[in-house]
């Protein structure tokens, strides 16, 4: 059987998808992943075929409003401009139809599996008249937001179709924690989530814990305030930490590391295989990123998530969603040091948030109540039988 992958997104969602295309591969299909730029590179990481669908990235075709400048506190997801990422999302799609139904001459997929942000995936198996999948790769992603956007967009195409509204998929996927799942999202098949990342050599200390000693990891993406802003004072967060007799291991890219210095102590800094550290962490501390937030709840970590964003960028509703997601069940809190406490330097409010998630144990409960419950869903291996009886 012929099954193609195609994924719209960010890096993370290429390998929130890596795990089902493997394991359908492991059991012996042909299988295809779509990519677009600038993620092909990523996409071929991950050691499946793949090929490139549009040459244009998702800011080519996103229509989010301007956020204005400086910080702010959470609002609601914002209507207009989740309206206006489904509309954009769905223009990547039209985009890249024409290629991909280029590449179904040549090689004709019996599957199309797309990523919940992939409106392309649908159009072609509407084309095709295949069956069409459709993965909800992790917690956040707020299909009543972009669906209606998308569908007003694709309207003409769809009824050239003879498609009435948007395509509705075969079999729905959800690596969502069912107990952090919004009730108001259709009902779907669960799916478990599994780690995938780049990886290196691994070294002791990220596999085992710190002898008497708690653990804390902080990992804050590439566009969070925490290592862009001098202000953040990362150095008096570490030195707090140390107080509680935690150890801070601080996942940064090599510039940040020869920024710091030796303002760190003795907090590792670098590198760090979230996937296989978080099983020794007692407290993350995060931007809000996807597939960290839902590695971490898979290994039971209470979770700080902190989602601002600098203000040249726009507001980033998925971590939002993902953080209000996490606080509201207890597994976590939510903190926005500048907007919250603006006369308190964010190192300090930082760590005195982190005192109360390690020291009040519900939040490890809460936390540890989902991981079990990730772990009781059908694995991707059990989810590929799933898709054979698609055809």
């Amino acid at each position: 059987m012929k099954i193609l992958f195609i994924t719209t997104g960010s890096q993370a969602t290429y390998y929130a998808a890596a795990p089902l295309a493997t394991a359908a591969r492991n059991a012996g299909h042909h299988v295809m992943l779509a990519a677009h730029e600038p993620w092909v590179e990523t996409a071929e990481a991950i050691g499946l075929p793949t090929f490139c669908f549009t040459v244009d990235p998702i800011r080519h075709f996103m229509r989010i409003s301007n956020p204005g400048k400086g910080l702010r506190f959470p609002r609601e997801l914002g209507d207009e401009e989740m309206f206006g990422q489904g509309r954009g999302f769905a223009k990547m799609g039209l985009a890249g139809v024409e290629s991909l139904l280029e590449l179904a001459k040549d090689w004709t997929p019996d599957v199309v599996v797309g990523s919940s942000q992939s409106y392309a995936a649908m159009l072609l198996a509407a084309h095709l008249k295949v069956p069409y999948v459709r993965h909800i790769e992790y917690l956040g992603i707020p299909l009543t937001g972009i669906d209606p956007g998308a569908e007003e967009e694709l309207r003409p195409e769809m009824e050239r179709l003879g498609v009435d509204g948007l395509l509705k998929p075969d079999l729905l996927l959800d690596s969502t924690p069912p107990s952090l799942r919004p009730s108001h999202d259709p009902a779907a098949q669960p799916m478990r989530w599994i780690p995938s990342n780049p990886q290196r050599r691994l070294e002791r200390w990220m596999y085992t814990r710190p002898e008497g000693r708690r653990r804390v990891v902080i990992t804050s993406g590439f566009r969070s305030l925490m290592f862009r802003d001098p202000g953040w004072s990362m150095p008096l967060l570490v030195k707090e930490l140390d107080k509680l007799g935690a150890e801070a291991l601080i996942a940064a890219n090599p510039g940040a590391v020869e920024r710091f210095g030796s303002e760190l102590g003795d907090a590792r800094v670098g590198w760090i295989p979230i996937d296989v550290t978080a099983a020794t962490c007692d407290l993350a501390v995060h931007h809000g990123g996807a597939t960290t937030a839902t590695t971490l709840m898979a290994n039971g970590v209470p979770q700080l998530v902190i989602p601002e964003n600098p203000p040249e960028f726009p507001p980033n509703y998925h971590r939002e969603a993902i953080a209000k997601a996490i606080t509201d069940f207890g597994a976590g809190k939510t903190l926005w040091p500048q907007a919250q406490e603006p006369d308190k330097a964010p190192g300090e409010v930082i760590a005195a948030a982190c005192r109360e998630l390690l020291e009040d144990p519900s939040y490890t409960e809460r936390t540890q109540f989902l991981a079990k419950e990730i772990s009781t869903l059908p694995t991707p291996a059990e989810i590929v039988p799933k898709l054979e009886a698609l055809v």
